[in-house]
């Protein structure tokens, strides 16, 4: 029974992802969490699960040559290593999981906040800069751009190892704020392209901790796969304007929760 509980839960996700295209950590880790595992297992299932889940979507982009690479180079040049440091001291320099569990629910609650915002802004955002299609040649970047990068990188590495949120909508806003006139279709691109191998090596770095459950995770892919695709079709037809709001409130409120309490 609770294999189909929770591959249910992994169609419940994955149904949300495609109408809403809010990443799953946002809504997996705490759902994870209300299903009664521990914050450690939790984020760790969950990183593994979008590591294998992003991975579509990044080839799809690739096939497209919707991803810019340099940017993608930059980012992932501060994250991953920023992901494995992380992963080092968690290990060495906490007793065992429950010992930092707490780091983990507040490091969830902050993203969720701020993801939550991101979601209510994101439309402002698209309306504020000017979506100017830039050729496919490499793109110009300053000095200025390229430091930002790399250092939200660096953010991500570390926030999205501790949580397993953020390495989507937060990445991808802060990208539209550093390259206006970089398309919409790259910025979402290029943002998953450098989800997957940080998802992927905080994931690891969490199962060499032991902290994924591995029929969980076969249990919750199962389920949200093949409810992506269905909730990609139904999302078309469903305006942003009733969606984002409402997830938005429910993130925030799940994060304060996590955060404060």
């Amino acid at each position: 029974m609770d294999i189909l509980l929770y591959i249910l839960a992994g169609a419940a996700v994955g149904l949300a992802v495609g109408i809403t295209g809010v990443g799953g950590g946002s809504l997996m880790t705490p759902l994870l969490l209300l299903f009664g595992f521990p914050p450690h297992v939790a984020v760790g299932t969950d990183l593994m699960y979008a590591s294998i889940t992003k991975a579509g979507g990044a080839l799809a982009h690739h096939k497209q040559r919707t991803i810019r690479w340099r940017l993608m180079g930059l980012m992932a040049a501060g994250s991953l290593p920023a992901a494995g440091v992380t992963i080092f001291l968690l290990h060495n320099y906490f007793g065992d999981p429950e010992s930092y569990n707490h780091l983990l629910t507040t490091s969830l609650g902050f993203m969720l906040i701020l993801t939550s915002g991101v979601i209510l802004l994101k439309s402002r955002l698209r309306k504020n800069i000017a979506q100017e299609i830039v050729a496919q040649q490499d793109l110009v970047t300053t000095r200025k751009q390229d430091v930002l990068t790399f250092a939200m990188g660096v953010s991500l590495g570390v926030l999205v190892t501790l949580s397993s949120v953020g390495a989507g909508a937060i990445a991808a806003a802060v990208l539209m704020i550093l390259y206006p006139k970089l398309a919409s279709i790259k910025i979402v691109g290029t943002d998953l392209a450098h989800a997957v191998p940080l998802t992927l090596i905080a994931g690891l770095g969490h199962m060499f901790l032991g902290n994924v459950d591995f029929l969980l995770l076969g249990s919750l892919l199962i389920g949200s796969l093949p409810a992506i695709m269905l909730g990609t079709k139904l999302g078309a037809n469903i305006p942003d304007k009733v969606l984002h709001p409402i997830l938005a409130s429910v993130l925030m409120l799940i994060g304060a929760k996590y955060a404060f309490f």
